[in-house]
Protein backbone atom coordinates (compact mmCIF):
# COMPACT_ATOMS: atom_id res chain seq x y z
CA UNK A 1 0.00 0.00 0.00
CA UNK A 2 1.51 3.30 -1.10
CA UNK A 3 -0.43 6.33 0.16
CA UNK A 4 0.12 9.56 -1.69
CA UNK A 5 -1.39 12.81 -2.81
CA UNK A 6 -4.29 12.71 -5.28
CA UNK A 7 -3.17 12.77 -8.90
CA UNK A 8 -5.79 15.05 -10.40
CA UNK A 9 -5.60 17.09 -13.58
CA UNK A 10 -8.01 20.04 -13.17
CA UNK A 11 -9.78 21.20 -16.29
CA UNK A 12 -12.26 23.65 -14.80
CA UNK A 13 -15.01 22.45 -12.53
CA UNK A 14 -17.37 25.07 -13.91
CA UNK A 15 -17.78 22.84 -16.95
CA UNK A 16 -19.77 20.45 -14.77
CA UNK A 17 -22.72 22.86 -14.90
CA UNK A 18 -22.12 24.62 -18.20
CA UNK A 19 -21.42 21.91 -20.75
CA UNK A 20 -21.14 22.59 -24.46
CA UNK A 21 -22.36 19.65 -26.48
CA UNK A 22 -20.32 18.51 -29.48
CA UNK A 23 -22.58 17.18 -32.22
CA UNK A 24 -21.50 14.61 -34.79
CA UNK A 25 -22.61 14.96 -38.39
CA UNK A 26 -24.18 11.51 -38.32
CA UNK A 27 -26.58 12.46 -35.48
CA UNK A 28 -29.61 13.18 -37.58
CA UNK A 29 -32.09 15.26 -35.56
CA UNK A 30 -29.66 15.55 -32.63
CA UNK A 31 -29.74 19.33 -32.22
CA UNK A 32 -33.14 19.54 -30.56
CA UNK A 33 -32.46 16.38 -28.56
CA UNK A 34 -29.19 17.88 -27.31
CA UNK A 35 -30.70 21.09 -25.97
CA UNK A 36 -33.48 19.24 -24.16
CA UNK A 37 -31.02 16.70 -22.76
CA UNK A 38 -28.65 19.39 -21.45
CA UNK A 39 -31.35 21.04 -19.33
CA UNK A 40 -32.49 17.68 -17.96
CA UNK A 41 -28.97 16.57 -17.07
CA UNK A 42 -28.27 19.71 -15.05
CA UNK A 43 -31.58 19.45 -13.20
CA UNK A 44 -31.42 15.70 -12.49
CA UNK A 45 -27.86 14.93 -11.48
CA UNK A 46 -28.68 12.95 -8.32
CA UNK A 47 -31.71 11.72 -6.41
CA UNK A 48 -32.46 9.34 -3.54
CA UNK A 49 -30.23 8.17 -0.72
CA UNK A 50 -26.48 7.81 -1.02
CA UNK A 51 -25.23 4.78 -2.94
CA UNK A 52 -23.40 2.60 -0.41
CA UNK A 53 -23.18 -0.81 -2.16
CA UNK A 54 -21.90 -1.90 -5.58
CA UNK A 55 -22.59 -5.65 -5.39
CA UNK A 56 -21.84 -6.77 -8.97
CA UNK A 57 -20.41 -5.79 -12.32
CA UNK A 58 -22.59 -3.09 -13.87
CA UNK A 59 -24.22 -2.32 -10.47
CA UNK A 60 -27.33 -4.41 -11.23
CA UNK A 61 -28.46 -7.54 -13.05
CA UNK A 62 -29.33 -5.42 -16.12
CA UNK A 63 -25.68 -4.23 -16.29
CA UNK A 64 -26.77 -0.58 -16.61
CA UNK A 65 -23.54 0.81 -15.07
CA UNK A 66 -25.55 3.89 -14.11
CA UNK A 67 -27.32 5.36 -11.09
CA UNK A 68 -28.90 8.68 -10.14
CA UNK A 69 -28.08 8.22 -6.46
CA UNK A 70 -25.34 10.39 -4.92
CA UNK A 71 -22.06 8.60 -4.27
CA UNK A 72 -20.57 10.93 -1.66
CA UNK A 73 -18.32 12.43 -4.36
CA UNK A 74 -19.16 15.57 -6.34
CA UNK A 75 -17.19 17.52 -8.93
CA UNK A 76 -15.86 19.85 -6.24
CA UNK A 77 -14.57 16.85 -4.25
CA UNK A 78 -12.28 15.53 -6.99
CA UNK A 79 -9.29 17.61 -5.96
CA UNK A 80 -9.66 16.50 -2.32
CA UNK A 81 -9.63 12.75 -2.86
CA UNK A 82 -6.96 10.87 -0.90
CA UNK A 83 -5.26 8.23 -3.07
CA UNK A 84 -3.73 4.88 -2.20
CA UNK A 85 -2.14 2.33 -4.48
CA UNK A 86 -2.72 -1.09 -2.94
CA UNK A 87 -0.43 -3.98 -3.86
CA UNK A 88 -2.25 -7.24 -4.57
CA UNK A 89 -1.15 -10.88 -4.95
CA UNK A 90 -2.41 -10.94 -8.52
CA UNK A 91 -3.76 -8.85 -11.39
CA UNK A 92 -7.44 -7.86 -11.36
CA UNK A 93 -8.39 -7.58 -15.04
CA UNK A 94 -12.09 -7.07 -14.30
CA UNK A 95 -14.12 -4.83 -11.99
CA UNK A 96 -14.34 -4.73 -8.19
CA UNK A 97 -17.44 -4.95 -6.01
CA UNK A 98 -18.14 -3.09 -2.74
CA UNK A 99 -20.23 -3.50 0.42
CA UNK A 100 -20.79 -0.98 3.18
CA UNK A 101 -20.92 -2.00 6.83
CA UNK A 102 -20.50 -5.79 6.62
CA UNK A 103 -18.92 -7.90 9.34
CA UNK A 104 -15.47 -9.09 8.33
CA UNK A 105 -12.95 -10.47 10.80
CA UNK A 106 -15.26 -9.77 13.71
CA UNK A 107 -15.72 -6.06 12.97
CA UNK A 108 -18.07 -4.02 10.80
CA UNK A 109 -16.20 -2.70 7.78
CA UNK A 110 -16.58 -1.16 4.33
CA UNK A 111 -15.09 -3.72 1.96
CA UNK A 112 -13.80 -3.86 -1.62
CA UNK A 113 -13.70 -7.38 -3.12
CA UNK A 114 -11.80 -8.42 -6.25
CA UNK A 115 -10.86 -11.64 -8.06
CA UNK A 116 -7.44 -11.93 -9.69
CA UNK A 117 -6.77 -13.48 -13.07
CA UNK A 118 -5.64 -16.73 -11.42
CA UNK A 119 -8.66 -16.95 -9.14
CA UNK A 120 -7.54 -15.44 -5.85
CA UNK A 121 -10.43 -13.50 -4.30
CA UNK A 122 -9.40 -10.73 -1.92
CA UNK A 123 -11.28 -8.54 0.57
CA UNK A 124 -9.80 -5.08 1.20
CA UNK A 125 -10.72 -2.54 3.88
CA UNK A 126 -11.94 0.44 1.85
CA UNK A 127 -10.85 2.96 4.47
CA UNK A 128 -7.40 1.70 5.46
CA UNK A 129 -6.44 -0.23 2.33
CA UNK A 130 -5.56 -3.26 4.45
CA UNK A 131 -6.02 -6.73 2.95
CA UNK A 132 -8.53 -8.46 5.22
CA UNK A 133 -8.57 -11.97 3.75
CA UNK A 134 -7.49 -13.85 0.63
CA UNK A 135 -9.11 -16.99 -0.75
CA UNK A 136 -6.73 -19.07 -2.88
CA UNK A 137 -8.50 -21.83 -4.84
CA UNK A 138 -7.11 -25.34 -4.40
CA UNK A 139 -4.75 -26.20 -7.25
CA UNK A 140 -3.72 -22.55 -7.75
CA UNK A 141 -0.07 -23.44 -8.40
CA UNK A 142 -1.04 -25.62 -11.37
CA UNK A 143 -2.21 -22.71 -13.51
CA UNK A 144 -0.65 -19.62 -11.88
CA UNK A 145 1.54 -17.85 -14.44
CA UNK A 146 -0.01 -19.70 -17.39
CA UNK A 147 -2.46 -18.58 -20.09
CA UNK A 148 -5.31 -20.26 -18.17
CA UNK A 149 -6.96 -17.18 -16.61
CA UNK A 150 -10.30 -15.67 -15.63
CA UNK A 151 -11.67 -12.15 -16.14
CA UNK A 152 -14.89 -12.86 -14.23
CA UNK A 153 -15.98 -10.28 -11.66
CA UNK A 154 -17.35 -11.71 -8.38
CA UNK A 155 -20.89 -11.07 -7.15
CA UNK A 156 -22.43 -10.70 -3.68
CA UNK A 157 -25.30 -12.93 -2.55
CA UNK A 158 -28.41 -10.82 -1.79
CA UNK A 159 -28.24 -12.08 1.81
CA UNK A 160 -24.86 -10.27 2.22
CA UNK A 161 -23.39 -13.33 3.94
CA UNK A 162 -21.76 -14.93 0.89
CA UNK A 163 -20.23 -14.02 -2.44
CA UNK A 164 -19.54 -16.05 -5.59
CA UNK A 165 -16.26 -16.06 -7.49
CA UNK A 166 -14.72 -17.93 -10.42
CA UNK A 167 -11.38 -19.69 -10.74
CA UNK A 168 -9.54 -20.68 -13.95
CA UNK A 169 -10.13 -24.40 -13.35
CA UNK A 170 -13.81 -23.92 -14.25
CA UNK A 171 -15.21 -23.73 -10.72
CA UNK A 172 -17.64 -21.25 -9.18
CA UNK A 173 -16.95 -20.86 -5.46
CA UNK A 174 -19.30 -19.79 -2.67
CA UNK A 175 -17.30 -17.83 -0.08
CA UNK A 176 -18.22 -16.33 3.27
CA UNK A 177 -17.96 -12.55 3.40
CA UNK A 178 -16.79 -12.64 6.99
CA UNK A 179 -13.56 -14.52 6.36
CA UNK A 180 -13.35 -15.80 2.78
CA UNK A 181 -13.92 -19.41 3.77
CA UNK A 182 -15.29 -21.73 1.09
CA UNK A 183 -18.79 -23.10 1.66
CA UNK A 184 -18.80 -26.78 0.69
CA UNK A 185 -22.44 -27.46 1.56
CA UNK A 186 -24.51 -29.13 -1.14
CA UNK A 187 -22.59 -29.32 -4.41
CA UNK A 188 -20.40 -26.25 -3.88
CA UNK A 189 -17.96 -25.49 -5.47
CA UNK A 190 -19.57 -26.06 -8.86
CA UNK A 191 -17.85 -26.99 -12.12
CA UNK A 192 -19.42 -25.32 -15.16
CA UNK A 193 -17.20 -26.88 -17.83
CA UNK A 194 -15.79 -30.27 -18.73
CA UNK A 195 -12.59 -28.71 -20.11
CA UNK A 196 -11.34 -25.61 -18.29
CA UNK A 197 -8.19 -25.58 -20.44
CA UNK A 198 -10.36 -24.67 -23.47
CA UNK A 199 -13.48 -23.08 -21.93
CA UNK A 200 -12.72 -19.84 -20.09
CA UNK A 201 -14.73 -18.11 -17.35
CA UNK A 202 -14.27 -14.68 -18.85
CA UNK A 203 -17.48 -12.77 -18.11
CA UNK A 204 -18.87 -11.35 -14.88
CA UNK A 205 -21.13 -13.57 -12.79
CA UNK A 206 -24.78 -12.56 -12.42
CA UNK A 207 -27.73 -13.52 -10.20
CA UNK A 208 -31.37 -13.97 -11.18
CA UNK A 209 -33.57 -14.75 -8.20
CA UNK A 210 -32.40 -18.02 -6.64
CA UNK A 211 -29.65 -18.71 -9.19
CA UNK A 212 -26.11 -17.67 -9.98
CA UNK A 213 -25.51 -17.29 -13.73
CA UNK A 214 -22.14 -18.24 -15.23
CA UNK A 215 -21.08 -18.20 -18.88
CA UNK A 216 -18.13 -19.63 -20.79
CA UNK A 217 -15.94 -18.47 -23.65
CA UNK A 218 -12.55 -19.45 -25.11
CA UNK A 219 -9.00 -18.27 -24.56
CA UNK A 220 -6.94 -16.04 -26.85
CA UNK A 221 -6.52 -17.76 -30.19
CA UNK A 222 -9.92 -19.50 -30.00
CA UNK A 223 -8.22 -22.87 -29.68
CA UNK A 224 -10.84 -25.55 -30.46
CA UNK A 225 -12.72 -27.40 -29.28
CA UNK A 226 -15.00 -25.43 -26.94
CA UNK A 227 -18.60 -24.19 -26.83
CA UNK A 228 -19.99 -21.06 -25.21
CA UNK A 229 -22.76 -21.84 -22.77
CA UNK A 230 -24.88 -20.46 -19.92
CA UNK A 231 -25.19 -22.33 -16.62
CA UNK A 232 -27.71 -21.70 -13.82
CA UNK A 233 -26.60 -22.67 -10.31
CA UNK A 234 -29.06 -22.55 -7.37
CA UNK A 235 -27.46 -20.44 -4.64
CA UNK A 236 -28.70 -22.80 -1.94
CA UNK A 237 -27.76 -26.23 -3.31
CA UNK A 238 -25.03 -25.60 -5.88
CA UNK A 239 -26.50 -28.25 -8.16
CA UNK A 240 -26.77 -27.23 -11.81
CA UNK A 241 -30.35 -26.30 -12.66
CA UNK A 242 -30.11 -25.65 -16.40
CA UNK A 243 -27.60 -25.25 -19.24
CA UNK A 244 -27.96 -23.58 -22.63
CA UNK A 245 -25.32 -24.40 -25.24
CA UNK A 246 -24.90 -21.87 -28.04
CA UNK A 247 -23.66 -24.72 -30.27
CA UNK A 248 -25.43 -28.09 -30.12
CA UNK A 249 -28.29 -26.20 -28.49
CA UNK A 250 -30.44 -29.32 -28.68
CA UNK A 251 -28.33 -30.69 -25.80
CA UNK A 252 -29.34 -29.34 -22.41
CA UNK A 253 -26.46 -30.27 -20.14
CA UNK A 254 -22.73 -29.58 -19.96
CA UNK A 255 -21.04 -30.89 -23.09
CA UNK A 256 -17.70 -32.65 -23.31
CA UNK A 257 -16.42 -30.22 -25.97
CA UNK A 258 -15.12 -32.86 -28.42
CA UNK A 259 -18.57 -34.50 -28.58
CA UNK A 260 -20.10 -31.47 -30.38
CA UNK A 261 -19.11 -31.17 -34.07
CA UNK A 262 -18.95 -27.35 -33.84
CA UNK A 263 -16.57 -25.12 -31.87
CA UNK A 264 -16.46 -21.57 -30.49
CA UNK A 265 -19.56 -19.29 -30.25
CA UNK A 266 -18.09 -17.82 -27.07
CA UNK A 267 -19.94 -15.69 -24.54
CA UNK A 268 -16.98 -13.36 -24.09
CA UNK A 269 -18.39 -9.94 -23.16
CA UNK A 270 -17.59 -8.19 -19.88
CA UNK A 271 -21.25 -8.36 -18.84
CA UNK A 272 -21.98 -11.99 -19.77
CA UNK A 273 -25.67 -12.77 -19.24
CA UNK A 274 -27.97 -9.73 -18.92
CA UNK A 275 -31.16 -10.17 -16.90
CA UNK A 276 -34.21 -8.37 -18.28
CA UNK A 277 -36.38 -6.45 -15.77
CA UNK A 278 -38.71 -8.86 -13.99
CA UNK A 279 -36.17 -11.69 -14.06
CA UNK A 280 -38.08 -13.95 -16.47
CA UNK A 281 -35.71 -13.65 -19.44
CA UNK A 282 -31.98 -13.37 -20.13
CA UNK A 283 -30.04 -11.87 -23.02
CA UNK A 284 -26.65 -13.10 -24.21
CA UNK A 285 -24.63 -12.56 -27.34
CA UNK A 286 -22.04 -14.81 -28.93
CA UNK A 287 -18.78 -14.65 -30.83
CA UNK A 288 -17.58 -16.44 -33.92
CA UNK A 289 -19.14 -19.81 -34.62
CA UNK A 290 -21.38 -21.75 -36.95
CA UNK A 291 -24.97 -20.57 -37.43
CA UNK A 292 -27.90 -22.61 -38.72
CA UNK A 293 -30.77 -20.98 -36.79
CA UNK A 294 -31.70 -24.26 -35.09
CA UNK A 295 -28.86 -25.70 -33.01
CA UNK A 296 -25.92 -23.40 -33.75
CA UNK A 297 -25.92 -19.69 -32.94
CA UNK A 298 -22.56 -18.11 -33.63
CA UNK A 299 -22.50 -14.27 -33.84
CA UNK A 300 -26.03 -13.90 -32.47
CA UNK A 301 -28.07 -12.18 -29.77
CA UNK A 302 -30.20 -14.74 -27.94
CA UNK A 303 -33.15 -14.23 -25.60
CA UNK A 304 -33.61 -17.15 -23.18
CA UNK A 305 -36.46 -17.85 -20.79
CA UNK A 306 -35.69 -18.19 -17.08
CA UNK A 307 -35.25 -20.67 -15.45
CA UNK A 308 -35.56 -23.23 -18.29
CA UNK A 309 -33.03 -21.45 -20.50
CA UNK A 310 -35.21 -22.14 -23.53
CA UNK A 311 -34.54 -20.06 -26.64
CA UNK A 312 -37.36 -17.56 -27.21
CA UNK A 313 -35.95 -15.50 -30.09
CA UNK A 314 -32.66 -14.44 -31.67
CA UNK A 315 -30.95 -11.86 -33.86
CA UNK A 316 -28.16 -12.71 -36.27
CA UNK A 317 -26.66 -10.20 -38.76
CA UNK A 318 -27.02 -10.86 -42.46
CA UNK A 319 -23.21 -10.92 -42.76
CA UNK A 320 -22.82 -13.60 -40.07
CA UNK A 321 -20.74 -15.82 -42.32
CA UNK A 322 -18.29 -12.97 -42.94
CA UNK A 323 -18.09 -12.19 -39.22
CA UNK A 324 -17.35 -15.83 -38.47
CA UNK A 325 -14.73 -16.42 -41.14
CA UNK A 326 -12.89 -13.13 -40.50
CA UNK A 327 -12.87 -13.37 -36.67
CA UNK A 328 -15.16 -10.35 -36.16
CA UNK A 329 -17.08 -11.44 -33.06
CA UNK A 330 -20.51 -9.85 -32.75
CA UNK A 331 -20.58 -10.71 -29.05
CA UNK A 332 -17.44 -8.90 -27.88
CA UNK A 333 -19.72 -6.45 -26.01
CA UNK A 334 -22.81 -7.47 -24.05
CA UNK A 335 -26.37 -6.51 -25.07
CA UNK A 336 -27.47 -3.23 -23.45
CA UNK A 337 -31.10 -2.71 -22.44
CA UNK A 338 -32.04 0.81 -23.53
CA UNK A 339 -35.75 0.92 -22.64
CA UNK A 340 -38.49 1.72 -25.17
CA UNK A 341 -38.20 -1.98 -26.19
CA UNK A 342 -34.75 -1.35 -27.58
CA UNK A 343 -31.53 -3.35 -27.21
CA UNK A 344 -28.07 -2.22 -28.30
CA UNK A 345 -25.40 -4.64 -29.44
CA UNK A 346 -22.00 -3.83 -30.90
CA UNK A 347 -18.99 -5.97 -31.66
CA UNK A 348 -15.60 -6.14 -33.31
CA UNK A 349 -16.91 -4.81 -36.63
CA UNK A 350 -17.34 -1.32 -35.13
CA UNK A 351 -21.08 -1.25 -35.83
CA UNK A 352 -23.71 -0.43 -33.21
CA UNK A 353 -26.96 -2.25 -33.93
CA UNK A 354 -30.22 -1.22 -32.29
CA UNK A 355 -32.78 -4.03 -32.07
CA UNK A 356 -36.46 -4.21 -31.15
CA UNK A 357 -36.75 -6.40 -28.05
CA UNK A 358 -40.26 -7.47 -29.11
CA UNK A 359 -38.92 -8.91 -32.38
CA UNK A 360 -35.15 -9.22 -32.39
CA UNK A 361 -34.99 -10.35 -36.02
CA UNK A 362 -37.81 -8.04 -37.14
CA UNK A 363 -40.47 -10.74 -36.68
CA UNK A 364 -42.46 -11.80 -33.61
CA UNK A 365 -40.89 -14.76 -31.75
CA UNK A 366 -41.90 -17.94 -33.55
CA UNK A 367 -39.08 -20.45 -33.22
CA UNK A 368 -38.04 -19.92 -36.85
CA UNK A 369 -34.89 -17.80 -36.84
CA UNK A 370 -33.83 -15.65 -39.77
CA UNK A 371 -30.97 -13.25 -40.52
CA UNK A 372 -31.13 -9.47 -40.09
CA UNK A 373 -33.86 -7.31 -38.58
CA UNK A 374 -32.06 -4.44 -36.83
CA UNK A 375 -33.88 -1.08 -36.68
CA UNK A 376 -30.78 1.15 -36.75
CA UNK A 377 -27.01 0.96 -37.30
CA UNK A 378 -24.28 3.50 -36.54
CA UNK A 379 -20.57 3.49 -35.83
CA UNK A 380 -18.83 2.89 -32.51
CA UNK A 381 -17.09 5.96 -31.00
CA UNK A 382 -13.69 5.28 -32.58
CA UNK A 383 -15.07 3.16 -35.40
CA UNK A 384 -13.22 0.12 -34.07
CA UNK A 385 -13.74 -3.02 -32.02
CA UNK A 386 -15.97 -2.76 -28.96
CA UNK A 387 -15.08 -4.91 -25.95
CA UNK A 388 -16.68 -2.69 -23.32
CA UNK A 389 -20.13 -2.57 -21.75
CA UNK A 390 -22.21 0.59 -22.45
CA UNK A 391 -23.62 2.62 -19.57
CA UNK A 392 -27.36 3.29 -19.88
CA UNK A 393 -28.45 6.30 -17.83
CA UNK A 394 -32.14 7.04 -17.27
CA UNK A 395 -32.65 10.53 -15.85
CA UNK A 396 -36.08 12.11 -15.76
CA UNK A 397 -37.74 11.32 -19.07
CA UNK A 398 -34.39 11.01 -20.85
CA UNK A 399 -32.17 8.02 -21.60
CA UNK A 400 -28.51 8.60 -22.44
CA UNK A 401 -26.04 5.89 -23.46
CA UNK A 402 -22.28 6.22 -22.99
CA UNK A 403 -19.91 4.01 -24.97
CA UNK A 404 -16.12 3.91 -24.89
CA UNK A 405 -13.71 1.93 -27.06
CA UNK A 406 -10.03 2.02 -27.97
CA UNK A 407 -10.60 5.04 -30.24
CA UNK A 408 -12.95 7.32 -28.30
CA UNK A 409 -15.85 7.96 -25.95
CA UNK A 410 -19.33 9.05 -27.06
CA UNK A 411 -22.75 9.91 -25.65
CA UNK A 412 -26.04 9.09 -27.38
CA UNK A 413 -29.64 10.12 -26.66
CA UNK A 414 -32.42 7.58 -27.13
CA UNK A 415 -35.35 9.35 -28.77
CA UNK A 416 -38.19 7.77 -30.71
CA UNK A 417 -36.55 4.36 -30.40
CA UNK A 418 -33.35 5.52 -32.13
CA UNK A 419 -29.94 6.70 -30.94
CA UNK A 420 -28.70 10.22 -31.71
CA UNK A 421 -25.09 11.24 -31.12
CA UNK A 422 -24.75 13.98 -28.50
CA UNK A 423 -20.99 14.30 -28.24
CA UNK A 424 -17.81 12.40 -29.05
CA UNK A 425 -14.10 12.61 -28.34
CA UNK A 426 -10.97 10.59 -29.12
CA UNK A 427 -10.18 9.48 -25.55
CA UNK A 428 -10.09 5.69 -25.21
CA UNK A 429 -11.90 3.94 -22.40
CA UNK A 430 -13.10 0.71 -20.84
CA UNK A 431 -16.68 0.20 -19.62
CA UNK A 432 -17.91 3.65 -18.51
CA UNK A 433 -20.01 4.27 -15.42
CA UNK A 434 -22.20 7.21 -14.46
CA UNK A 435 -22.77 7.80 -10.77
CA UNK A 436 -23.50 10.82 -8.62
CA UNK A 437 -24.04 13.01 -11.68
CA UNK A 438 -20.55 12.34 -13.10
CA UNK A 439 -19.23 10.09 -15.87
CA UNK A 440 -16.10 8.03 -15.10
CA UNK A 441 -14.08 6.35 -17.86
CA UNK A 442 -10.83 4.44 -17.29
CA UNK A 443 -8.19 4.91 -20.00
CA UNK A 444 -6.51 1.50 -20.38
CA UNK A 445 -3.66 2.80 -22.54
CA UNK A 446 -2.57 5.90 -20.65
CA UNK A 447 -3.91 4.84 -17.25
CA UNK A 448 -6.10 6.88 -14.93
CA UNK A 449 -9.79 7.77 -14.93
CA UNK A 450 -11.23 10.62 -16.98
CA UNK A 451 -14.09 12.32 -15.15
CA UNK A 452 -16.74 14.18 -17.16
CA UNK A 453 -19.87 16.17 -16.72
CA UNK A 454 -22.21 13.90 -18.71
CA UNK A 455 -23.17 16.78 -21.01
CA UNK A 456 -19.68 17.47 -22.34
CA UNK A 457 -16.93 15.66 -24.22
CA UNK A 458 -14.31 17.58 -22.28
CA UNK A 459 -13.13 16.05 -18.99
CA UNK A 460 -13.37 18.12 -15.82
CA UNK A 461 -10.55 16.16 -14.19
CA UNK A 462 -8.45 13.02 -14.24
CA UNK A 463 -7.64 10.63 -11.41
CA UNK A 464 -4.20 9.13 -11.93
CA UNK A 465 -3.29 5.52 -12.35
CA UNK A 466 -1.45 2.93 -14.41
CA UNK A 467 -2.43 1.26 -17.70
CA UNK A 468 -4.63 -1.81 -17.88
CA UNK A 469 -6.87 -3.85 -20.16
CA UNK A 470 -10.53 -4.68 -19.39
CA UNK A 471 -10.50 -3.20 -15.87
CA UNK A 472 -13.31 -0.78 -15.04
CA UNK A 473 -13.98 1.44 -12.01
CA UNK A 474 -16.75 1.71 -9.45
CA UNK A 475 -17.77 4.87 -7.55
CA UNK A 476 -19.64 4.31 -4.32
CA UNK A 477 -19.83 5.39 -0.66
CA UNK A 478 -17.22 8.14 -1.01
CA UNK A 479 -14.71 5.94 -2.87
CA UNK A 480 -13.46 5.50 -6.45
CA UNK A 481 -11.96 2.03 -6.96
CA UNK A 482 -9.96 1.06 -10.05
CA UNK A 483 -7.95 -2.17 -10.60
CA UNK A 484 -5.00 -2.00 -12.98
CA UNK A 485 -2.96 -4.35 -15.14
CA UNK A 486 -3.40 -6.75 -18.06
CA UNK A 487 -4.28 -10.42 -17.62
CA UNK A 488 -2.39 -11.28 -20.80
CA UNK A 489 0.91 -10.36 -19.12
CA UNK A 490 0.40 -13.36 -16.79
CA UNK A 491 1.65 -11.57 -13.68
CA UNK A 492 1.24 -12.92 -10.15
CA UNK A 493 1.09 -9.44 -8.63
CA UNK A 494 -0.93 -6.33 -9.36
CA UNK A 495 -2.31 -3.11 -7.95
CA UNK A 496 -5.53 -1.30 -7.24
CA UNK A 497 -6.07 2.47 -7.03
CA UNK A 498 -8.33 3.58 -4.20
CA UNK A 499 -9.47 7.23 -4.01
CA UNK A 500 -11.38 8.28 -0.90
CA UNK A 501 -12.73 11.38 0.76
CA UNK A 502 -12.00 10.07 4.24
Amino acid sequence: MLPGSPRLRPVGVALCLFAVLILCACAGGAASASSNWTRASVAATTSGGELTDWPEFGLNAQRSDATNRPTGITASDLSRLRSQRISLPGTVDSSPIYLHGVKVGGAERDVVIVTTTYGRTIAIDANSGKLLWTFTPPGYSRWAGSAQITNASPIVDPNRRFLYAASPNGLIHKLSLSGGREDSAGAWPVSVTHDATREKLGSALNIDGPDVIATTSGYIGDTPIYQGHVALIPRASGRLRAVFNTLCANRHSLIVPRTCPQSDSAILSRGGAVVEPGGRRLLIDTGNGNWNGRTDFGDSVLELTFPRLALRQAFTPTDQEKLNTEDIDLGSSAPALLGQNRVLVAGKDGIIRVLDLRRLDGRPPSGRESLGGEVQTLRTPGGGELFTTPAVWRHGSQTTVFIADEGGTSAYALRGGRLHVLWANSTAGTSPIIAGGLLYVYDPGAGGIEVYSPGSSRAIGKLGGSPGHWNSPIVVDGHVVEPEGDANEHQLTGSLELFSLR
